[in-house]
């Protein structure tokens, strides 16, 4: 029996000719495997917005991810409905979205990289380094190469 290929099947080939990496390919199936799952199996077409903000929401709440693994998986489900469902999706306002993670800084001051060596057990710097003076001139100019 030739029939209409699976769903899955027909998310891979979409993707493929749109020439996506395969990494990309792997994700986004496997975001809509768990979607279906969650939904215990119903079909994508017979479910809507109500049913990706759930399963969004529930990555948020129960599933503790992270932003960007919850927009990873919303395009996922975007890219079903819209490439190969051809449904468009009302925004899904209703969504509990993930919290992105403060950021710590990257580069200390001057004055933090003192703070830090002087509170530290150790005074030892980079071999050769012999001197509290060179230790703090060696931390402070690695820390402005990152």
């Amino acid at each position: 029996m030739q029939g209409r290929p699976r769903l899955l099947d027909q998310v891979r080939h979409r993707i493929r000719f749109k020439q996506y990496n395969i990494r990309t390919e792997r994700a986004r199936v496997d975001w809509i495997r768990r979607f279906i799952l969650f939904h215990g199996k119903r079909h994508p077409a017979a479910m809507g917005a109500s049913e990706v903000e759930a399963f969004l929401t529930h990555l948020a709440v129960s599933g503790n991810v992270v932003a960007s693994t919850q927009n990873q998986a919303l395009s996922a489900l975007l890219f079903l409905y819209r490439e190969v469902l051809d449904v468009e999706l009302p925004w899904l306002d209703g969504m509990e979205r993930a919290k992105k993670p403060s950021r710590l800084p990257v580069v200390l001051t001057r004055e933090e990289v003192n703070s830090v060596l002087a509170h530290s057990a150790s005074t030892r710097g980079p071999p050769g380094a012999s001197t509290d003076h060179s230790v703090r001139r060696w931390a402070y100019a690695d820390a402005r190469s990152h």
